[in-house]
């Protein structure tokens, strides 16, 4: 994926703002809530230039384009990421679901994947870091973001992810 797949043209503002993120209970009933969901993010980023509205308002939030393991279509998931110490990184939440994200599976058949953050745009490799080095960064980095510690606590181990920049 090249950084010229994505139109980068300013767009207007869009102000309505995001309905809440489906509940676990709510995805599992209609596998397609969080579809409709992400696209509602996905369209609101592009447009507002990086910045999106309701849960995820003063959230660092990127756009992240990889293939589907399964399917092998190229698949868009808006993501919360955080930066310590130079590194890009995601975390397997799931909102505290007993199991992993979509995303976590397509990163770990193909690591090969492509950024939208605010107006930039390039492509990745994604790492998943050790078990024991991962749960270090997600704890350290959960203490300074209440929200992460409020997930429920899934009988899983927590993904972590850095994401590196590929060379142009």
């Amino acid at each position: 994926m090249s950084s010229t797949q994505t139109d980068r043209t300013p767009q207007p503002a869009r102000s309505s703002e995001l309905p809440a993120i489906p509940t676990i209970a709510e995805v599992q009933d209609n596998p397609d809530a969080l579809r409709a969901f992400n696209t509602r993010v996905v369209d609101e980023f592009r447009h507002n230039g990086g910045t999106v509205s309701g849960p995820f308002r003063g959230l660092n939030v990127l756009l992240l384009t990889m293939i589907g393991a399964k399917s092998g279509r190229t698949r868009i998931t808006p993501l919360e990421y955080f930066e310590s110490n130079g590194r890009l990184l995601l975390f397997g939440t799931f909102g505290g679901a007993p199991t992993n994200p979509a995303w976590v599976h397509n990163l770990r058949a193909n690591a090969h994947a492509h950024v939208e953050v605010g107006h930039d745009a390039y492509d990745v490799t994604a790492h998943e870091l050790p078990e024991s080095e991962g749960a270090a960064v997600f704890a350290d980095i959960a203490s300074g973001h209440p929200h992460l510690a409020g997930y429920p606590t899934p009988p899983r181990t927590i993904p972590v992810f850095e994401l590196v920049k590929s060379p142009r």
